[in-house]
């Protein structure tokens, strides 16, 4: 399977949303055909370079796919576009077009099972409820509604302010609950620095 790429320096999970400010032309025309076709693109880390310019040399081997779920001409005349993040797929091997857009061929990976969820998880739940009243959070329309494990380990693993390599690491994790207990060591992790 061929999937245009759009290289950023975030990570998206399934079931999150993620708005886009669009100007580059290659994304532009992208866009526009993933509309028309009513396909999805993907989401990939930048790993070296940058964002606008040239395809950047190096993007991480996982990403995920993003559906246009909304879209508005900004005051300042760039195309707006809200996301949602479906599916997680690992790139088997990049190809740059002409005009720079990273063509990736992928891999589509499975979720582990998922489970409903106990009250192991309601410390974590809570936290993802915090999250949810930050202006910011709010204005994507997150959280989500969690129907389980997998969706309250997505959006804390997006939401979180984790480095992106953890992210990525979250990312590359199949089952549900090994994701909410890296989740968990990631957050005694942070808390253990910040108390040292």
């Amino acid at each position: 399977m061929t999937l245009p790429l759009f290289p950023l320096n975030t990570v998206l999970f399934p079931g999150c949303m993620l708005d886009l400010q669009i100007f580059e032309a290659r994304y532009l025309d992208m866009i526009g055909r993933c509309m028309k076709q009513g396909s999805g693109f993907g989401v990939v880390c930048i790993l070296e370079g940058e964002q606008v310019g040239k395809a950047p040399p190096v993007v991480a081997s996982i990403g995920c796919e993003a559906l246009i779920r909304d879209f508005t001409q900004q005051d300042n005349g760039l195309l707006g576009i809200r996301v949602e993040g479906v599916r997680r797929f690992e790139v088997i091997q990049t190809e740059v077009q002409k005009d720079q857009l990273l063509l990736g061929e992928v891999h589509w990976l499975a979720d582990g099972t998922d489970s409903e969820l106990t009250v192991h998880e309601d410390d974590l739940l809570a936290l993802l409820l915090a999250l949810g009243e930050h202006p910011m959070v709010e204005a994507l329309d997150m959280p989500r509604p969690v129907d389980g494990q997998l969706s309250l380990a997505n959006q804390l693993a997006y939401l979180l302010p984790f480095m992106e390599e953890d992210k990525l690491d979250l990312l590359t994790i199949d089952s549900p609950q090994e994701r909410l207990a890296a989740i968990q060591n990631l957050l005694e992790r942070i808390q253990g620095e910040l108390f040292a």
